[in-house]
């Protein structure tokens, strides 16, 4: 995914089935991710490569993922595309 690609198609929110972590890969390759009640837990940018995607926190850990059927595998955890309301 190039930055500033905001028609990809896993730009967007992706959410745990308990709803506890929200992760939104915003469209310019940068990244928020909230826990619990805590907004910006994790931030940082993220680049897509086909269906596996890499993260660099800014705190300077990093990450990775792969999207499979429409569900994305993150660190042993599951996320679900949020639909956009309205």
């Amino acid at each position: 995914m190039s930055k500033g690609d905001g028609d990809h198609p896993f730009v967007g929110m992706w959410v745990t089935a308990d709803g506890y972590i929200r992760q939104e890969l915003l469209p310019a390759g940068r990244y928020d991710e909230a826990r619990g009640n805590k907004k910006s837990a994790y931030q940082g940018r993220y680049e897509i490569t086909g269906n596996h995607i890499q993260y660099w926190d800014d705190t300077g850990f990093t990450a990775d993922g792969d999207f499979h059927g429409g569900v994305l595998h993150h660190v042993g955890m599951k996320f679900y595309r949020e639909k956009p309301q309205g």
